[in-house]
C-alpha cells in the first residue's frame, strides 16, 4: 500500500486552542492544513489560509470561491477539527441580532458546512471530525445567551451528525472549562489573583492548557475504526462535579 502522510484541517488555527492543536497534530506526524481571519501565520501549518468563516456561511460567491481551492489543495483528508469560534457577551436585552447570527454562523452553521464539503474526502480514509464545544454547552454564566446557546447546539450537532452519518465518519466533540490562553487572561485583564482564585476552584487546582486540548483531539483521531462515536468529552478539571453553596 503506498503511504500517503495524514492530514488535518483546523479552523482558528492561531487562537491558543488552534495552534496548540496544530502543533500537536504536526508533531505526531499529520500535514496541518490551517485557517483563520486574522493573518498572523505563527508557523505552526504546513499549509494556513486566511478564511472568515463566517463571510463563508452568509456569502454563496465566497463560499463557491473557498469550496474550488479546498477541492484543489486538499485531495484527501483524515481528520476535521471545527475549533473557530466568537464569543459576544451581552445580557438577553441587549443582544444585537447581527451579533446573534454571527455567532451561531461560526460557532455552529460553519462547522455543518465544513463537514458537509469534506464529508467525501473523511469518509474514504476512515476519518473523523471533532467539533471543539465549550463547558458553557452545560454550564453557563450571566451574558452567555448567544455563546451557551451556539455550543449546545453544536454538542447536538455532533451526536446528530454520529447517529445520521452512521459508521461511514466518526464525529465526537471536547467540551473544555477555562483553558489557560490570552483570550481568558484578557478577560480577566491578567489579573493574576482573580486567576488564581479560578484555579482554585477547579479539583484539579489549576486551568487547562491548550495542550491538554490537543492531547484528547488526537486520542480520538486516533481511534481510526474505533467504537468512540457521538460523543461529547468534559476537559474541565473537575469542574462540572462542584456544586456551589453558601
Amino acid at each position: 500500500m503506498e503511504y500517503r502522510e495524514k492530514s488535518v484541517f483546523i479552523t482558528g488555527v492561531l487562537g491558543g486552542i488552534g495552534s496548540a492543536l496544530a502543533r500537536g497534530f504536526r508533531e505526531n506526524g499529520y500535514y496541518v492544513y490551517g485557517v483563520d481571519m486574522r493573518e498572523d501565520f505563527n508557523g505552526h501549518c504546513d499549509r494556513f489560509l486566511r478564511f472568515d468563516l463566517n463571510q463563508f456561511v452568509k456569502d454563496a460567491a465566497y463560499r463557491i470561491r473557498f469550496t474550488q481551492i479546498f477541492d484543489e489543495i486538499m485531495p484527501h483528508l483524515d481528520v476535521l477539527i471545527n475549533n473557530a469560534a466568537v464569543q459576544k457577551l451581552d445580557s438577553l436585552e441587549n443582544i444585537k441580532l447581527d451579533d446573534w447570527q454571527e455567532t451561531l454562523n461560526v460557532n455552529l452553521t460553519g462547522p455543518m458546512l465544513l463537514s458537509k464539503i469534506f464529508l467525501a474526502r473523511l469518509e474514504k480514509n476512515n476519518g473523523c471530525v471533532i467539533n471543539i464545544a465549550s463547558i458553557h454547552q452545560q454550564l453557563t454564566k450571566p451574558g452567555f445567551v448567544s455563546y451557551a446557546t451556539s455550543k449546545s447546539a453544536l454538542v447536538g450537532l455532533t451526536k446528530a451528525m454520529a447517529v445520521d452519518l452512521a459508521g461511514r465518519v466518526r464525529v465526537n466533540s471536547i467540551s473544555p472549562a477555562a483553558i489557560e490562553t490570552a483570550m481568558l487572561r484578557a478577560g480577566f485583564n491578567d489579573d493574576e489573583t482573580a486567576l488564581d482564585e479560578l484555579r482554585k476552584i477547579h479539583p484539579v487546582q489549576r486551568i487547562g492548557y491548550p495542550a491538554d486540548v490537543a492531547k484528547l483531539a488526537l486520542f480520538l483521531a486516533s481511534q481510526n475504526t474505533g467504537f468512540v462515536h457521538g460523543a461529547n468529552f468534559l476537559l474541565d478539571g473537575g469542574m462540572s462535579s462542584v456544586l456551589k453553596d453558601l
